[in-house]
Order: structure tokens, then C-alpha cells, then sequence
């Protein structure tokens, strides 16, 4: 496919690092097509970008299906998949964890995941070569306490990300998986249920990355030379070390 012809499909892309992975996608030369739940917000990135915003909540089959139906029938292939979209509720130890909150994360982190993978594979497969990108975090691999069910669903993106390595050797699929640290975006706002306060204290005296510093290495990885598969890539700010090491200042 000619470069102006080649599909790129963002969940999760109305904002935060969904949305600047859209923007850097764009100027690599994607035509992109969006998917998030609020349709106002992910319209209005879609036009800017001249692509496509389609309402998505992966959190329900049908609509899972009705977005890969339409993009198989304006588009017919897809060559990359950013499986962005996801979400923190809560901050409690295990003993006092919100059963709601769990669901409400391994919905949308793991089987939305599982299925809009499933969904726009056979896409992928027809297109000469394709890409899977799966946004996963440092809580994939490290854990923290507060964060059972976060990490819990982190660690299945990651265990996702290897399984569908091993199924598609072979296949021109590349899969990589996106390890971010501390990102400032809406992450915390949502994970503390719109506390603007706590949210702000989570990145207090340090700088974090932005969504752009992540979309950055997500076109990065895409970009790479077609036989170039980057497994995985960890990236944190600097004045982190693990989940719970972090240099503040005053």
C-alpha cells in the first residue's frame, strides 16, 4: 500500500497518549481511524486530523463489532492496531478493593484488549505487512501496594502481547508492547475518580511524560524497518526508578 493508503486504528484516542499517538501516526503518513466512548471530543481530533472517529467502548462486544464492521466495509485492511485504550480505578489494598473496580479494569484492560484484537485481525491479515502495538506499563512487570488489580491487568497485557508473538511467527504481524512509567495525563483523574487534588499530588515535585513523549516511541516502533520487530520498550522520566522509587523535589 502507498503511504497515504496505509490504516492505522487508535482505541482508546480522544485524548492523552491515544490522541498523540493519532497526531504522530497522521504526520508518519497514516490515514487514521479513532475509536473512543466520548464521541465529541474523539470527532473533534478525528477532523483535525482528516481520518475517521468511530464510537467505541471496548468494554462492549457489540460495539466492538460494529467498529471492526465498519472499517472492513470504507476500509478493508488495517496495517497497525494501537490497543490504547485502558484505565486505573483505585488505589486500595487488596482486603478493601472495589469488586467494581476490578471489573471495571479487567474489562477494559484485558478482554477489550483480547477482543478488539480479535475483531480486526483477519484486517491485519490482509494487509501486506501489519502491526500490532499493545500499551501496557511498568506495572506490568513490577507491582505496588494499591495496585492489585491495576498490575494484575497489566501483567495479562504483557502475558497477550508474548502469546500473540508465538501465534503469529511467521505472519508478517510484528507485536510490540509500550511500558510506560509515570505519564501525565488522565490517568490519575480517572484512577481517583475525578480528585483533581490527588491526581495533581501523583506527579508533585517531578516531572512525568507527557502523552506525546510515548506516542513517540510507539511511531518509533512502527516505523522501524518491516523485518524489525520491537518486542517490548520500557520507557519511565527520568527521576523515576520503579513503580514506587521516585526523586521529588521540595
Amino acid at each position: 500500500m502507498a503511504a497515504a493508503e496505509r490504516v492505522a486504528v487508535v482505541t482508546g484516542a480522544s485524548s492523552g497518549i491515544g490522541e498523540a499517538t493519532a497526531r504522530g501516526l497522521a504526520g508518519a503518513g497514516y490515514r487514521m481511524v479513532l475509536g473512543a466512548r466520548r464521541e465529541d471530543r474523539l470527532m473533534a481530533v478525528a477532523r483535525e486530523l482528516g481520518g475517521r472517529g468511530l464510537a467505541l467502548d471496548v468494554r462492549d462486544l457489540t460495539s466492538i463489532q460494529g467498529f471492526a464492521r465498519a472499517i472492513e466495509s470504507e476500509y478493508g485492511q488495517v496495517e497497525v492496531l494501537v490497543n490504547n485504550a485502558g484505565l486505573a480505578a483505585g488505589l486500595q489494598p487488596l482486603a478493601e478493593g472495589s469488586d467494581d473496580d476490578w471489573v471495571q479494569m479487567m474489562e477494559t484492560n484485558v478482554i477489550g484488549l483480547l477482543r478488539v484484537t480479535k475483531a480486526l485481525l483477519p484486517l491485519l491479515r490482509r494487509a501486506p505487512r501489519a502491526h500490532i502495538v499493545n500499551l501496557g506499563s511498568v506495572a506490568g512487570f513490577e507491582v505496588y501496594p494499591g495496585g492489585v488489580g491495576y498490575t494484575a491487568s497489566k501483567h495479562a497485557v504483557r502475558a497477550i502481547s508474548k502469546t500473540l508473538r508465538l501465534e503469529l511467527v511467521g505472519e508478517p504481524i510484528r507485536v510490540t508492547e509500550i511500558a510506560p512509567g509515570m505519564v501525565e495525563t488522565e490517568f490519575s483523574l480517572v484512577r481517583f475518580k475525578g480528585d483533581r487534588e490527588r491526581a495533581a499530588a501523583v506527579y508533585q515535585g517531578m516531572q512525568p511524560l507527557t502523552g506525546a513523549d510515548v506516542a513517540d516511541c510507539i511511531v518509533w516502533a512502527v516505523t522501524r524497518p518491516p523485518h524489525v520487530n520491537i518486542d517490548e520498550l520500557v520507557v519511565r522520566p527520568i527521576a523515576q526508578a520503579t513503580t514506587r522509587d521516585v526523586a521529588r523535589k521540595p
